[in-house]
């Protein structure tokens, strides 16, 4: 038997436009500058947060630590801009921000059509949904006819319709709103049966509510969401700072170079490991960096993996396992081009 949900008729539409603005050399104008600005999220715990004295964590948050280290030695050397979904690329093409570091998914109309060029993937995500726990739903196949919050100007709403579409579920009861924030909000508040965005942040959202045991996700992952930080496009230089950075974050890893352990390599014999700390060759000066920019991240900032077991992994809140977020090498996708 089909199961009854109530409706709700509340539609919000958001136009998103973006505008390219020329950019001759964003990396100078930076270093002058003396710090890098950093488009995140309006907060979601695990990625990109702030606490009581607006200090900023997470792992997108990470990455753009790893930027200002590279740059300046520096990882404080950061000024976060909070971005709703809606305005993110507007406010990444008019130059409001140097590097957007956002939950957002990397697709080819947004990296052909907006003027921006995305860098690589930070975290490998899916579109998730979650209930409350009472209302006995297993499986997203049950929700056929259900009042579903989505964040409107989303990949998400794109990929709920074309799932519903494709499995013969009826979809009028989709409830847009124009915020993260809105959405899961209408969704604790009851006017929803679930909601569906990326799984990792229906995890990070599920930590704030008052009892996130009484909220089940559901098993199925609808889609594929490759979330990763992009630039202004038409500077190569500053593209391949932000390109390269991500690369010997997650290359660290692969070499076990750590925080704990990175003076320490400094001595290694293995020249994968010396190019990366800079000890052999120089691979700053072509992309206007110090030698040892590879050396700050790991010193600061530590390696990709340690960012992910402090900020998601299976000891927090969020209690993600690594899953596709590996190294190829371990059973995953991450893949870091070599430094040579």
């Amino acid at each position: 038997m089909k199961k009854q949900f109530f409706s709700v008729a509340v539609a919000t539409s958001v136009l998103m436009a973006g505008t390219s603005v020329a950019q001759a050399d964003l990396l100078d104008d930076v270093m002058e500058r003396g710090y890098v600005q950093c488009g995140v999220t309006e907060g979601l715990p695990g990625f990109s947060s702030p606490d009581d004295n607006n200090n900023w964590t997470g792992l997108e948050v990470d990455y753009c630590r790893a930027m200002a280290a590279a740059i300046f030695d520096d990882p404080e050397a950061v000024r976060y801009t909070p971005l709703t979904t809606a305005v993110r690329f507007e406010s990444l093409s008019s130059g409001n921000i140097d590097v957007l570091s956002r939950t957002t998914t990397w697709t080819m109309s947004r990296d052909t059509d907006l003027g921006i060029s995305f860098v690589g993937v930070t975290f490998y995500d899916g579109q998730g949904f979650i209930v409350r726990e009472d209302l006995g739903v297993s499986s997203v196949l049950d929700l056929d006819g259900a009042a579903v919050c989505i964040q409107s100007g989303t990949t998400t709403e794109l990929n709920a319709t074309d799932f519903f579409a494709s499995n013969g579920m009826d979809a009028s009861n989709f409830l847009t709103f124009a915020s993260r924030p809105e959405t899961v909000q209408a969704y604790t508040e009851g006017r929803c049966d679930t909601y569906t965005t990326d799984a990792s942040g229906i995890a990070g959202d599920r930590t704030r509510f008052d009892v996130p045991s009484d909220h089940v996700i559901l098993p199925e992952i609808i889609s594929k969401e490759p979330l990763g930080p992009s630039v202004r496009a038409g500077d190569t230089r500053w593209f391949n700072v932000a390109r390269w950075v991500l690369n010997a974050w997650i290359g660290a890893e692969e070499l076990g170079v750590t925080s704990e352990n990175v003076d320490d390599m400094l001595g290694s014999e293995n020249p994968e490991i010396r190019r990366l700390l800079g000890v052999e060759g120089d691979f700053g000066t072509p992309i206007g960096l110090s030698p040892d920019w590879a050396y700050r991240i790991v010193s600061h900032v530590g390696n990709y993996g340690e960012s992910f077991e402090a900020n998601v992994g299976p000891d927090t809140p969020l209690g993600l396992e690594r899953g596709l977020n590996a190294l190829w090498t371990d059973g995953g996708i991450h893949y870091p081009m070599p430094i040579r």
